[in-house]
Parts: C-alpha cells; structure tokens; sequence
C-alpha cells in the first residue's frame, strides 16, 4: 500500500500529466484551426471558369449576318479582363482546334497570331483537337513550345499549356503535354483533364499525327481525374474535343459524343466541350455540360459555388455571352500585336479576284451553316472551278473543307480583307477565297473505277441524316441517294450533268470497268474524312485557293444556283434534310 504522502504525490504528478495532455491537445486543436484559417475562410468559394470553343485562331472578329460582328481576340481580351475583375477566382480555357482552319491573318503565318494572341487573352489550358495537328506534329511542337515560352517581347502575354490523356505514343511525338494540370484559383486547387477526339487522325492529312494514337477517351479520362484527385485536386473539370450533334425532335434531349461522354465517365465537376458549334448547357450524368458557339460568337461564364472544406459544388451558373464587337474597345496591345501581320498581308489578300452577282454562303440548300447537309452554292462552285480548270470528268471536294462564305460580307469590317460595297455585285477577294480553303489543300487528280466513283460518293452521304465533314459537294455528276437504305448501298443513281448545269438521264457507268478522272483534293485522295485511299496514284496539282482564285478571275461574273446534284430520298423511317433555299 501507498503511504498517505506517496498517495499525495501520485496525485499530483498524475494531475500534472493530465495539465500537459489537456495543454498539448489545446496546443494542437489551436494549430489545427490556424491551418484552416491559414487555407482561407470557411464560407463558400465562388469560382468562375471562363471557356471558348472551337477558336480556330479567329483573331478578328466574326462577321455574322443579321447579328453584327463578335468576338475577336482583342475583344475578347476586354470582355475577359472585366469578368477576371470581377471575380479573380477565374480559369480560362479552350477545348481543342484552337488554331487550324484559321483566317487568313493567322493561316498565312503558320497560326504564330493565334497563339500570341491567346496568350494576351489570358488562355491558360487547352487541349488538343484534329486541327491542332493540320500541319504536322513538328508544327504543332513550334506551337506548344510558343505557348508555353517566357514572357518576352517575340513571346508577349503568359504562357499557357496543352493537356491530352488519351494520346498513346504522345510523349515520343510531343514534349509539354500532359493529360492534366493543376491550378490554384480562389485557393482551391483545380484539376484540368484534356481528351482530343478519337476520329482525329481521319480529319487530317494522312501522317500529320506521327505515331500518336488516340484512345478510348472514357477509361483516360477516368484515369486522369482519379490521378488529378491524389495530386490534390480538390475539384477536377475535363475539357474535351467533342460536341453535341443536335437535339432529339420528340423528346428535345441533346445527343453527340459530348453527351456519350459524359455518360460514360464519372466524378467531372464540369465537362467543357467543343467542335460542332452547338451552344449547350446542361446536367448529364450528374456532371455540368457546357459546349458554346464556335469562333468566339459566344463565350461561356461557368460560376461554380464550392464548399473548400471538401471541394463539393453545391451550386452552379452558366451564362453565354455574344462578345459584341461595338460594345467595348479592344484590347489595344492585341490591336498592336496583329497590325504587323495584317500590314504584310493587305497588298496580297485585298485584291479582288471575282464577282458574284448573288450572295454565296457556306451554308447549304438546307440551311446548315456548315455546308454539311445538302447540296450548296459554294460547293458548286469550288468543285467546278476544280474540274473544270484541271480537265476531270467529275470534281468531289469534302465540305468539311470549306470553311467561309465565298462572297465578301455586306457589313464593312476593318479587320478583314473585303472592301465596303454596296451589292450587286459581291467582290470575291484573294483573303476571303483563302478564309474559305485555309488549308493549304493542294488540287489532286485521280483516275478512279466507277465502282471505285461510287464508293467514293457512298461514302459522302454515310452519316446522313446527320452532317458531317465528310458530305461530299460534286461538280459534273448528279446523283441520288436513299438515306433509309444500309450505308455503303445508298446510291441508287448516278448521271452526267450537261455543260448547263442540269442533270441529264445519261447515266455513268459505275461497273469496275469505267474510268474516269476526278478532281479532288489531296487530303480526300489520301484518305482523309474517311474516303478511299488513293495517294499511291494521285497527282497533286496547284494549292486549291489559288486554282479556285485563278478560276474565278477568268470566269466572273458567277451567277451559281442550285442545280440538283444531290438530292436525297426515303424508303424508311429516317428524313431527309428539308430544303430551305432553291
């Protein structure tokens, strides 16, 4: 037994002991609730993410009809400058085809505008979409290594970075990529994944991916996140090459590859999507949806509330601006940053090389703004101007190719390389024939079968009713199609036009034993959009905005009309296309 004073000393050593541990624990739920105040206030963090889609280096602003001019890299410089003053909790990012399929302005520098400009706008991540890689993998390098150069007068602005997690063989091909990044906004840190749609490397010029390979983009995009969360993401968004394709009749719900991808993947806080200029905002799959307008017609302010205890959103907001031009004054470093380009290009692109006496649009007979649909004034003229200058029996160009109206725009811009005018006539310029094929396509002849004449034309009208690049626009032929029939056996009937325009009875002979020569281009005869491989025996002629600029000015004034070189009818329940213009 303990004495009384052994008994007292115990006591008090025990209840010293007790003080310390009462003390230390104190110490430590102090420490604790510091570091918490040190990550910043418990209250809700509201953060703003602000999105382009689909920019295609459109660094001047976008004239569009009946609507004014938007967008425009300098404006939109501005417009984002006072959405980040109004909440510096702000991420700005693009989803894909940043540059490629640009204007003139942009196109004719090897896409250095674009990039520059981007980076004085504020873009901070990007990923990587089928026109990224339009010239080539070593191109594309320039461009990443450009984005993500230091500050510096040839380099004004902040860098910026591509992701992309399901790119097998990328790092053999790229440096600077990396399936996600991670950035501090609102002090909350926020995981970008990047995707690059899987068909990319059929909507290029055969080669230009080097050994890349896209892969399923739902196990990567997956994988991304979950590998975005364990580097600390607290919330993680995807930006992804991909868009919706339109929105059911019966029941309005949107479809496309935007919405099987969210569909498909889980835990997105937000899913940024991009390449068919459909605006679109929506929940899917428990995952905010938000695709814009392309070319900067529309921009996205996407407001998240965030609790930063546990990254959860626990509101959202979407909101689609029209960047309108005459509404703010361009940010005049971008202004100054352009005008040496547009001063080397004015003497070239300003001169005019034809005259329509009507207006030719890109959109088509059945009203789709991308030609994609239905037969099209523009696409009869680029396809006759192709057969008939190189001398083929019939000329077939992808509309996926065609990227502008032919005509200058009525409303005068100062940024564009059209005159102000008051029609008819319609000036066609040497800048806007290269805005509508800014590819650098070169004109290609190959003498094909006629069974090999209708693969080809098979092939343009597999997607229907759905558009598609791939939608063929023909010059010397007129054919029919069933679009409830099984593709690949939808043709049901192929004749000659007369030297008119107008579809004869005669039909062409499509047995494996008939030849003809057809004018394409050398991204269609190498397989490109999908179509037939012929690059072992075509011959590639001149750069196609110059045959069909040449064209023009030995042949203007043109009067196109729509001729009925493609018409499409049912058996089935599938529809075809309304006509909307004659």
């Amino acid at each position: 037994m303990l004495s009384s004073v052994q008994a007292t000393q115990s006591r008090r050593i025990g209840a010293v002991v007790i003080a310390a541990v009462l003390t230390a624990t104190a110490l430590l739920v102090a420490s604790q609730a510091s570091a918490v105040d040190a990550r910043g206030p418990r209250e809700p963090v509201e953060l703003q993410f602000l999105s382009v889609s689909d920019w295609h280096g459109q660094v001047d602003p976008l004239s569009v009809f009946g609507v004014g001019e938007l967008g425009g890299a300098a404006v939109l410089s501005t417009y984002f400058q006072a959405d980040r003053a109004a909440n510096p909790n702000t991420l700005t990012l693009t989803a894909g085809d940043d540059f490629g399929a640009t204007p003139p302005i942009s196109n004719f520098f090897d896409e250095i505008p674009a990039v520059l400009a981007q980076r004085m706008m504020g873009i901070q991540v990007g990923t990587l979409g089928n026109h990224n890689f339009d010239r080539g993998i070593d191109h594309l390098q320039q461009m990443i290594d450009l984005a993500g150069a230091p500050t510096s007068a040839e380099a004004p602005g902040e860098p910026y970075s591509y992701v992309s997690a399901n790119l097998k063989n990328r790092d053999d091909n790229l440096s600077g990529v990396e399936d996600y990044a991670l950035f501090d906004v609102g002090g909350l840190t926020v995981g970008v994944v990047g995707i690059t749609n899987p068909e990319a490397p059929t909507l290029v010029f055969p080669g230009s991916f080097g050994t890349i390979e896209p892969t399923n983009p739902y196990p990567a995009a997956n994988k991304a996140r979950a590998a975005a969360k364990r580097a600390g993401a607290d919330l993680v968004v995807a930006i992804i090459h991909a868009g919706l394709r339109g929105f059911d009749p019966a029941t309005g719900e949107p479809f496309g590859e935007l919405i099987d991808f969210a569909n498909s993947v889980g835990g997105f806080d937000v899913i940024f999507g991009d390449h068919t200029d459909v605006q679109f905002s929506g929940v899917i799959n428990g995952q905010l949806v938000v695709e814009n307008r392309s070319k900067g017609a529309t921009y996205a302010r996407t407001e998240l509330t965030v609790d930063p205890q546990n990254g959860r959103v626990i509101g959202h907001d979407v909101e689609f601006v029209q960047p309108f031009a005459n509404a703010v004054t361009p940010d005049p470093a971008i202004v100054a940053m352009l005008q040496p380009f547009r001063d080397a290009l004015a003497p070239i692109f300003n001169t005019e090389v034809g005259t329509s006496d009507v207006f030719v649009p890109r959109a088509d007979s059945c009203g789709n703004s991308d030609g994609r649909l239905c037969e099209s004034l523009i696409g009869n003229v680029i396809t006759d101007a192709m057969r008939l200058t190189f001398g083929g029996d019939f000329a077939i160009t992808n509309a996926g190719g065609i990227r502008a109206n032919l005509t200058c725009p009525t409303v005068d811009s100062a940024t564009d390389f059209c005159p102000a005018y008051v029609p008819p006539p319609y000036p066609i310029t040497r800048g806007q024939v290269n805005t509508v094929l800014p590819f650098g396509n070169q004109a290609a002849t190959v003498t094909v079968s006629g069974s090999e004449l209708k693969a080809m034309l098979e092939h343009s009208v597999s997607s229907q009713p759905g558009a598609n690049g791939r939608f063929g626009q023909v010059s010397g032929l007129c054919f029919t199609f069933d679009v409830a029939a099984p593709v690949g056996s939808r043709v049901t009937s192929v004749v000659y036009q007369d030297v008119d325009g107008s579809c004869t009875t005669t039909a062409v002979d499509l047995s494996a034993s008939a030849s003809y020569l057809v004018v394409t281009n050398d991204f269609v005869a190498s397989g490109g959009d999908g179509y037939p491989n012929f690059a072992s025996r075509m011959t590639t002629l001149d750069i196609l905005d110059n045959a069909v600029a040449g064209w023009l000015s030995e042949n203007s004034p043109i009067s196109p009309v729509i001729e009925g070189r493609i018409t499409c009818t049912s058996s089935g329940a599938a529809t075809c296309p309304a006509i909307v213009s004659p």
